[in-house]
This record gives C-alpha cells, sequence and structure tokens, in this order.
C-alpha cells in the first residue's frame, strides 16, 4: 500500500486504543461487588446481538468448521476477561494497562516453548526487559490478586494471538468471533448461576457499552492493518498506554508513580525498537507476532 494510507491508519490506531480505555473505564466504574461472570455474560450476549446483521458473512455450509480450536480460544477468552475485570478493579488504569503490554513479549516467548519459533538476541533483550518491567511496576511486595490478574490478562492476550494461526484457512473474521462468541455462553451461564449472584441492571448498561466499544476498537485495529504493513503502524498502537494514563487522571484521580514509568519503559522501549528494526530494508525479521498489539479481550 502507498505510504500516504500511513498517517491515516496510525489515526485510526490512536483513536481506537482510546475506544478501548473506554471499555476498561465502563468496566473500573463498576461496584466492587458487581457479579464477574453475569457481566461477561451479558457482555458475551450484547457482542452476538452487535454481530447480528453481520450474520450473512458466516459460511453456514462448514458453520462449525474448526469448532475445537474455537472451544479452546473461547475459555481463554472467557478468563482473560475475568481477570481483566478483577485487575481494573484493583489496579490503577494506567498500572493495569502497561502489564497488558507485556503480551507481545509473551507471544515472542510462547512462540518459542511451542511452535520452536526462533528467538534473536534482540528479542531475547526485548523479552527480558519487559518482565524486569513488570517486576517493576508491580514490585513483588504488592503483588496481590489484582497484579496476577494482570499478568494472567497479558497470558490469555498472548496465547489468543498465537491460537489465531490454527484458525481454519479463509473463515471470515465474523464467523470466528461469531463462532467463539457463542461457544462461551453456555459456560458463562453455567458459572453465573454457580456465582448466584442478584441479577442487576447497571449490569447490562456496562455490558452494552464495553461491548461497544471493544468491538469498535477491533475495527479499527482491522482497518489499520488492511491498509499497511504492520510493523508501519504498531508503534502508534502504545498511545493507549498514554490514554491510560489521562483516563485514570480524569475520572480517578490516580497519577503514575517513578516505578510506573520505569517499567512502561522497559516493556514499551524494546517493543519499538524492535519494530524500528522491522522497518530497515533487507533486514530479516526477528519476530512475527511481537509486532501487534493484542486487541482487548
Amino acid at each position: 500500500m502507498s505510504g500516504k494510507t500511513v498517517p491515516s491508519a496510525i489515526l485510526l490506531l490512536v483513536i481506537g486504543n482510546a475506544l478501548a480505555l473506554v471499555s476498561d473505564i465502563i468496566i473500573k466504574l463498576q461496584d466492587a461487588d458487581a457479579p464477574i461472570f453475569q457481566f461477561i455474560l451479558v457482555r458475551t450476549l450484547c457482542v452476538l446481538v452487535i454481530l447480528s446483521p453481520l450474520m450473512r458473512q458466516i459460511d453456514r455450509q462448514q458453520l462449525l468448521r474448526g469448532w475445537r480450536i474455537h472451544l479452546l480460544r473461547a475459555h481463554i477468552s472467557i478468563f482473560g476477561i475475568a481477570c481483566m475485570v478483577v485487575a481494573l478493579k484493583s489496579l490503577p488504569l494506567a498500572t493495569a494497562n502497561a502489564v497488558f503490554y507485556a503480551a507481545p513479549l509473551l507471544v515472542m516467548l510462547l512462540g518459542l516453548l511451542f511452535f520452536g519459533e526462533r528467538l534473536t538476541a534482540p528479542s531475547l533483550t526485548a523479552v527480558l526487559s519487559g518482565f524486569i518491567g513488570i517486576v517493576v511496576i508491580l514490585r513483588p511486595v504488592n503483588v496481590d490478586w489484582g497484579a496476577l490478574s494482570a499478568v494472567g490478562v497479558a497470558f490469555t492476550l498472548a496465547l489468543g494471538v498465537l491460537l489465531v494461526r490454527k484458525l481454519p484457512s479463509g473463515q471470515s473474521t465474523v464467523h470466528s468471533l461469531v463462532l467463539v462468541h457463542v461457544l462461551m455462553v453456555p459456560t458463562l451461564v453455567l458459572l453465573a448461576l454457580i456465582e448466584g449472584a442478584p441479577w442487576k441492571t447497571e449490569i447490562l448498561l456496562s455490558g452494552v457499552g464495553s461491548a461497544f466499544f471493544i468491538l469498535c476498537y477491533q475495527v479499527t485495529v482491522l482497518k489499520a492493518y488492511r491498509w499497511v504493513a504492520a510493523n508501519q503502524v504498531t508503534s502508534a498502537e502504545y498511545t493507549g498506554l498514554i490514554w491510560a494514563l489521562l483516563g485514570g487522571w480524569v475520572f480517578f484521580g490516580e497519577q503514575p508513580d517513578l516505578f510506573f514509568i520505569l517499567g512502561s519503559l522497559l516493556i514499551v522501549v524494546p517493543l519499538l525498537w524492535l519494530g524500528l528494526r522491522e522497518r530497515r530494508p533487507r533486514r530479516r525479521a526477528s519476530i512475527t507476532s511481537a509486532e501487534s498489539q493484542p486487541s482487548s479481550i
């Protein structure tokens, strides 16, 4: 694609990350005792309703093609969203998002462990720096369920990226999204029943809002990466951390400390460095999946 589309793609990613943050804010504004699985169930059903006008893109003749991998992704998503809710409620908005950004580093590490992918010296440096960054941000003395949940989100995002490679070829994005969310519903119904929380009307409002804004984010990402090569615009994804800082300050009065700033730099700077290396001519790519920040669950 022409380089003229790069600014437009970057603008889309900047807007998309702002929209994703709105979903995070909606989740964080929920009551501390809001039922987690009831929320995830409502959000999942809302996603299916929003996608319903696009159902014609589903291949009905091969409706359940690849259902095993979709079933695995569905349950990873349930775990990831549950971790995300706990992390966002427990940690400052920017802190949780900074840890989420470790997902590309985990993609590299898990790609090495499960797919035998080559991990070059620059990639290894980025992974080690990123993990040090996580430790600096969370600080071992402050590790609690919120911190562990944020790390859990990063792991599920990384697994989701890796499992995309196993999806059936030629299957539309809408087909994949619908199938994953449909397969989430039975387990979520069971978990919501076990949770046993009384129905809360505000859960419907937060579920609709979160589903809408996260789907808007996914649309912007899809369009941006179709316009230009990923390594030309990936750095724009990290504006999400700036949005998280602003959102935490405006809505929750949060202010980052020195540990957050240092840890964030240790996570993001090596990834940006790898992205710049990818742009250089005659450079062989050192990684394949770590160039795209994962979409919010």
